[in-house]
């Protein structure tokens, strides 16, 4: 009987704190998060229930609300949920904006919880999943020398270093805070109609007068196809969260470990009879580079990585023998695979990415050069092909460099040919290696004397005929500048094999030189 009173005590505090996580569970409120529904777009919690594993997200912060003196019932969670999980059983921390709370606005609990986070995620080596949406620092808390002195850019972003893979996805406007976080991350996908930009644009327009939409300011078409800062883009929420989940598939958890193998029931050494029947059989022909992917990777399936930025370079993740590897390839059906300022950077961006993870690089040529023009200088050409460059000799991946057709100029050092540190170079016989094309080098040197000839026409064909210099494979390869020449039907044998050999030393790890590059090239 004495025990009574106690117990019922118990049993009332039990209850409060029911009834205090059940308002929590509200975020800013039942006809918000039902106006959001209606709008077709999911809530924080539902974004975050449809990333992870049934049953096993682990909330933190959830009895969190705004410090700010009388808003603090209104602001559960202070607009950012966050926690733990797990995504097909791999341990992740995760947070998602919620924009049912002062518009997913940045306050001050808001941000150390962010913080505190990704600090957990370091230091245990769980990957960083950002579901982002909000409209940046909020003013109350912001305002002031003293408010904004405690919020500029936290250091753990800053000094990440790629110990963990950092992905995110923008499922509303993100202005601010979920900006800077999708532009530091290793992979960012966008669903379509949302807009990420370092302000809004009424903010823009009250400080420059410049009106613009939303898509002009920083929809996906401006980051895909010119900033190149999204990675990839979605019509849906579910489809934007199957991006972030099948990009993890191909990373480490963190930057000790390797990435996870694949079951395949794919043989090393199936022959591939159809790449015969992809390249044409005339040298100045277009075809596309991805049907010859397809057909030496793993059961046919790859990831692109920025297919719509620097669109005459490819770049995938993709599996050989149940192995995560990059690829980096020209397309000769967008400017007959020569790369431009965009392509570049594009490259860079990757090499950092898959050494960093410890992911060999596999190069596929086909380029007649760079592009260059009037435009590409005024855009830093001479730079980006030398960033790219020395991003590829910082690197320490397994690296396994195939010439399909033509590799011309400094372009066959940019793809990795000789002495630019790749483990093994092969050529396709059907290769043509040189320093310029002929058609180039004619013009170049007889220019004046085809502009004087009596008939430029045939005496242009007589000189092709006399450009003897011999762009085949097989003199590199007889002065062991190259290690092979391969038939192409073998060469997904070829490289499984090469990747075998290569991978003994610590599975191939990296040094992880690139760590500490920039994100964002």
């Amino acid at each position: 009987m004495t025990h009574k009173p106690a117990e019922n005590a118990v049993n009332q505090s039990i209850e409060k704190l029911k009834r205090r996580k059940e308002q929590a569970f509200e975020s800013g409120g039942v006809d918000k998060l039902e106006k959001q529904r209606q709008s077709g777009r999911y809530t924080a919690r539902e974004r975050i229930d449809l990333l992870v594993d049934k049953d096993s997200f682990m909330e933190l912060g959830m009895l969190n609300y705004s410090d700010q003196m009388g808003i603090g019932s209104t602001s559960a969670g202070d607009g950012l949920i966050g926690g733990l999980g797990k995504i097909n059983g791999r341990h992740v921390v995760i947070q998602a904006g919620d924009q049912t709370v002062f518009a997913g606005t940045e306050g001050t609990v808001h941000l150390r919880k962010s913080k505190s986070l990704m600090e957990y995620a370091i230091k245990r080596g769980l990957p960083m999943f950002n579901l982002n949406e909000g409209g940046g620092l909020r003013m109350p808390d912001g305002m002031g020398s003293d408010g904004i002195s405690t919020k500029l850019f936290p250091h753990e972003l800053l000094t990440v270093s790629r110990e963990i893979p950092m992905i995110t996805g923008i499922f509303g406007d993100s202005f601010g805070g979920p900006t800077w976080i999708a532009v530091s991350s290793d992979f960012v996908t966008q669903v379509k109609g949302t807009c990420l930009a370092v302000a809004g644009p009424r903010m823009l327009e009250m400080a420059s007068g410049q009106k613009v939409s939303k898509e002009e300011l920083g929809g996906t078409e401006v980051h895909v196809r010119q900033t190149g800062q999204v990675d990839s883009t979605a019509d849906s929420t579910k489809e934007c969260i199957e991006q972030m989940k099948e990009f993890f598939a191909y990373m480490p958890s963190n930057s000790s470990e390797l990435s996870p193998r694949k079951q395949t029931s794919d043989s090393p050494d199936r022959i591939s009879d159809n790449v015969l029947s992809i390249l044409p059989s005339l040298s100045n022909r277009v075809y596309d580079m991805k049907r010859i992917i397809e057909d030496l990777v793993d059961d046919g399936e790859y990831m692109e990585y920025k297919p719509g930025y620097g669109q005459a370079l490819i770049t995938v993740l993709t599996h050989m023998d149940g192995r995560a590897v990059g690829i980096i390839a020209n397309q000769p059906n967008k400017y007959a695979g020569a790369s431009g300022p965009e392509e570049c950077e594009k490259a860079t961006d990757f090499i950092c990415l898959c050494d960093s993870y410890h992911i060999p690089l596999i190069f596929l040529h086909d380029t007649p050069g760079f592009r260059i023009s009037t435009q590409a200088e005024k855009e830093k050409i001479p730079t980006k092909i030398m960033v790219w460059n020395q991003a590829l000799a910082q690197s320490t991946v397994p690296k396994i460099s195939v010439i399909i057709r033509k590799s011309i100029g400094a372009a066959y050092g940019n793809m990795c040919g000789p002495t630019m540190g790749a483990d093994f170079v092969v050529a396709w016989p059907t290769a043509e290696i040189n320093f310029t094309g002929p058609e180039v080098g004619i013009n170049v040197v007889y220019g004046r004397q085809l502009e004087k000839a009596e008939n430029p026409k045939e005496e242009r064909k007589k000189l092709l005929e006399n450009w003897a210099f011999d762009s085949s494979p097989y003199k590199a390869a007889a002065s062991h500048y190259i290690d092979d020449v391969i038939d192409p039907r073998e060469t997904r044998k070829f490289i499984c094999q090469s990747l075998d050999f290569a991978s003994v030393k610590n599975g191939g790890r990296s040094e992880r030189r690139l760590a500490n590059w920039p994100t964002g090239f």
